[in-house]
């Protein structure tokens, strides 16, 4: 405003100027007179082009000061952003939610096609167990990553947009951890696991890591439609054995009230450490270990909306079958 002020003023002092020049011009006063009315002139031209430049200097001034305006609100909403999703994140972390899609019942009744991609099973949880479309091998999702154990022995991770028709995932919290001593079978392991399972009714997850001196995993060939039902395809499995492998084993919990939704007792995955070994746990040995115990409190399922899965009996499976494709014998 000043500066406008300024410019105002210079050009009031030059029309006055000017005016008194030309009156005197008029006049026939002496070239001496003339002269000084030019230097006046000039000098209200001089304070004329100070002013401008101090308008254009304002005006500049003004401009960067509202592109620093701009980046600081650019800046405020980028971290707005920012703690948005790191609140998102750790209301995600903080809800000990086990995620599930579809049921055991469905995958053991040949339903073998899912429309959940893994990014969005991800959205659920960052420790896993299921399987792939087309029961292409044995599914393991271990620290947010998926890994596949397909029916020729190959570990390996897999990209999000594959598709799953049956998954459990979980935000892994660790409410407690105990060291493991020598384990020399699998039914082993869930006894001890077991005597660690307080609320006799919650779903439990554990991640057990430690050198198992023996461990003995399965996979199954991928199936092509009309798919048969589960306990068919595992007929044809694919078992493998091993010694001294160092590794995580993924164990979920599922009691026995709720064996229509998942494997009734535990079910569990390997993930070796170099991630060349993997697979569905049938037996193993253990000198010891660690486990990592997570109490779930809140159960999410997620229902296929297919056809096929509406008109299905789901009723139609015992818990015993399942507990017959699971386990080794």
């Amino acid at each position: 405003m000043n500066n406008k002020k300024t410019i105002v003023s210079s050009v009031a002092i030059l029309a006055v100027l000017l005016a008194a020049a030309l009156t005197a011009y008029a006049s026939g006063s002496e070239p001496a007179t003339k002269a000084a009315a030019d230097f006046s002139v000039a000098e209200a031209e001089k304070a004329k082009a100070a002013a401008e430049l101090k308008l254009a200097e304002a005006e500049a001034a003004k401009a960067a000061a509202e592109i620093k305006v701009a980046e600081a609100k650019s800046a405020k909403a980028a971290a707005e952003v920012s703690v948005s999703k790191a609140k998102e994140a750790s209301e995600k972390a903080s809800q000990n939610s086990l995620y599930q899609y579809s049921t055991i019942n469905a995958l053991m009744q040949g339903q073998f096609d899912g429309e959940k991609t893994l990014r969005e099973v991800a959205e659920h949880g960052d420790t896993g167990l299921g399987t792939f479309n087309g029961v292409d091998g044995e599914l393991t999702q271990v620290n947010g990553k998926f890994y596949r154990f397909d029916n020729e022995g190959h570990f390996y991770q897999v990209d999000e947009k594959e598709k799953t028709p049956f998954v459990s995932t979980v935000n892994f919290q660790t409410d407690k951890t105990i060291e493991v001593g020598q384990i020399d079978t699998f039914e082993g392991l869930t006894k001890i696991l077991s005597t660690e399972i307080t609320k006799k009714n919650n779903f439990y997850a554990f991640k057990v890591h430690g050198t198992l001196n023996y461990l003995k995993v399965r996979s199954e060939p991928k199936q092509n439609k009309p798919y048969p039902t589960l306990p068919k395809v595992l007929e044809k499995q694919s078992v493998w054995e091993y010694q001294n492998v160092t590794g995580t084993l993924v164990v979920f919990y599922t009691p026995n009230y709720a064996a229509m939704l998942n494997v009734p007792g535990f079910h569990a995955h390997f993930v070796s450490d170099d991630k060349k070994i993997g697979g569905h746990v049938l037996n193993l040995k253990m000198g010891s270990g660690t486990a990592q115990i997570d109490a779930i409190d809140k159960l999410q399922v997620e229902l296929p909306q297919s056809q096929e899965f509406h008109d299905t009996d789901l009723t139609q499976v015992n818990p015993a079958d399942v507990h017959q494709v699971e386990t080794d014998h």
